[in-house]
């Protein structure tokens, strides 16, 4: 009796056993990391913007802030001994409202807030293979949007959650809902407004992501072979629906969608105003892109047949995770170029342990000290990100027509 019970607990773990027990370990683990690093609650604060960096986001020169604080108007910056003024991010928003009503105010320069007759902007990130880009992408590019003065909603559609975790949300642990709880089939569907979190960026809000989104990809079928409704016949409008509850609080949403092409994904794109397509610029890459492409328009032409209005502003790729020394990578910028001219990004968003290092304390280029790493490596890094999102923005500014 006992050799058989000595054996069972020899036994070795059949493999979902195993998987659920290093899954449990492992979120375990960055749970710890995150209290450890964001203590006393485990929420995330953000660290404050030094004047050229003010100046840089807002739109004002620093000799125009300098004169402010001087005066005593518009907040008032920290300084240190030697007399470096900084700003915290709430400050930043407090200037840019300040400099506006006593500015340029007609021109709406240093509040970018779309106008009643502008579109809210949607901007779904995409790509078939994961390793992509994409979460950093629509990370950086939702902060970036942020600390511009657009109001901004972040959607975490992938079940794996990493834009969620970047933004200080752990699904195993926080229990927050995820957009699932707002596109749902049955009656416990959510008002959207109901699942929105705060980030540590004023003016940028977001939805998490956990496991219970997968649902929506097994949910969604049933729901379409269901007579009695018409639910799953038009699955394809449930995120427009779900944002036109919010529709007045934000300028840009950026969704980022998971990396399949699932009923997540192509609910995600009938809702998109636009959409970037992120790819690594290597010849497997750009095999498993022309194959994702030709996925989806055959995906998308019955779905526009059913009623779906695929109707987008603008569309591009943005390279990513790009070294401009690689000369396979760049022969392989140069031929998409020449295929796909006024559809790529002129900028691209190069590699850099900048970008790795600070995801590794769950951070972005925006959020981490410049002072923790090697400084010439974060700027190039960052001067690279904001010229890719500041691309990003003028194409969101052409959509409202200005």
């Amino acid at each position: 009796m006992n050799a058989n019970l000595n054996a069972l607990r020899e036994a070795p773990l059949h493999f979902e056993d195993q998987i659920l027990e290093q899954g449990d370990v492992i979120s375990k683990k960055l749970h710890l990391l995150s209290v450890q690093r964001f203590p006393p609650n485990a929420k995330k604060t953000l660290r404050s913007f030094s004047l050229a960096e003010v100046a840089h986001y807002v739109g004002a020169s620093q000799s125009t802030l300098k004169k402010l604080h001087l005066e005593g108007k518009g907040p008032c910056p920290q300084t240190s001994p030697s007399g470096r003024r900084s700003y915290s991010a709430a400050q930043m928003l407090e200037l840019r409202r300040y400099l506006d009503a006593h500015g340029r105010s007609e021109s709406r320069m240093y509040v970018p807030h779309r106008r009643d007759h502008e579109k809210l902007q949607v901007i779904a990130v995409v790509n078939f293979k994961g390793g992509s880009g994409k979460t950093t992408t629509a990370a950086h590019l939702a902060q970036h949007l942020a600390l511009t003065g657009h109001r901004v909603l972040a959607v975490d559609l992938d079940p794996q959650a990493s834009l969620s975790s970047l933004h200080g949300f752990q699904p195993e642990f926080d229990q927050a809902s995820s957009l699932y709880e707002a596109i749902r089939y049955d009656g416990e569907k959510k008002k959207l407004s109901e699942i929105i979190h705060k980030t540590n960026f004023p003016g940028l809000d977001i939805v998490p992501a956990n496991l219970d989104l997968q649902e929506y990809e097994y949910d969604t079928p049933l729901a379409m072979a269901d007579k009695s409704t018409n639910d799953g016949k038009t699955f394809f409008t449930r995120i427009s629906r779900a944002l036109a509850e919010i529709d007045d609080r934000y300028d840009v949403v950026v969704i980022d969608c998971p990396p399949q092409l699932g009923y997540l994904t192509l609910t995600a794109l009938t809702a998109a105003t636009s959409v970037l397509i992120t790819i690594h610029p290597q010849m497997l890459d750009v095999m498993s892109m022309g194959q994702f492409l030709l996925m989806l328009g055959g995906i998308l032409k019955p779905i526009r047949a059913a009623g779906a209005e695929v109707n987008l502003s603008w569309y591009r790729y943005l390279i990513t995770r790009y070294e401009p020394t690689d000369v396979p990578q760049a022969q392989m910028v140069g031929f998409m170029s020449t295929m796909f001219h006024e559809f790529m990004l002129k900028n691209q968003m190069v590699k850099s342990t900048a970008i790795s290092d600070a995801g590794i304390t769950k951070q972005t280029l925006y959020e981490v000290e410049r002072a923790s790493m090697n400084r010439g490596t974060y700027d190039r890094a960052l001067e690279a990100m904001d010229a890719v999102n500041a691309e990003i923005a003028d194409l969101i500014h052409q959509a409202w027509g200005r």
